[in-house]
């Protein structure tokens, strides 16, 4: 379920990112490898996550992931074996809030598109699906909760 998409301001920050392009099917191989490589990249620099983990979905070949896991910080990060750092900019958005497992975020993101299209936004190429929901701390999939933002053409 999602809720009732809105309009925003995507606010301008710094993260720190791996950049992947994989199978689909693979993604729960790589995710929370690439988050923990991160973070322990941060630890190393002392440098502290400023938010929720996110993933930005540069391109949506078939098939296959092109996005980068990334992690937002207050300052940039200095490169080190695969994290990268990232300056991204502030973005008019599309965006909602998605409650449910990971599986459903397909149909999530239906629906959301579903919306950006009938309300007559065009959508830009990529998009942010941000994890609000610790899958440590909250431990039902069924009350995850995904920020969903698609930006604007």
């Amino acid at each position: 379920m999602i809720d009732p998409p809105v309009m925003a301001e995507r606010a301008a920050l710094y993260a720190a990112v791996i950049a992947l392009v994989i199978p689909r099917g693979d993604i729960p191989k790589h995710f929370a490898a690439a988050v923990a490589e991160i973070r322990a990249e941060l630890a190393r620099q002392g440098i502290a996550p400023a938010g929720p983990v996110f993933a930005h979905h540069l391109r949506m070949p078939p098939g296959m992931f092109d996005l980068e896991i990334s992690v937002p910080v207050a300052r940039p990060v200095t490169a080190a074996g695969r994290v990268e750092s990232r300056d991204e900019p502030a973005r008019a958005v599309a965006q909602t809030t998605y409650h449910g497992d990971y599986p459903g975020l397909f149909a999530a993101w239906s629906a959301f598109g579903d919306w950006i299209a009938t309300n007559g936004h065009v959508p830009a190429s990529d998009l942010f699906e941000t994890y609000l929901s610790d899958p440590v701390r909250v431990t039902d999939p069924a009350r995850y909760e995904t920020l969903l933002e698609r930006p604007l053409a």
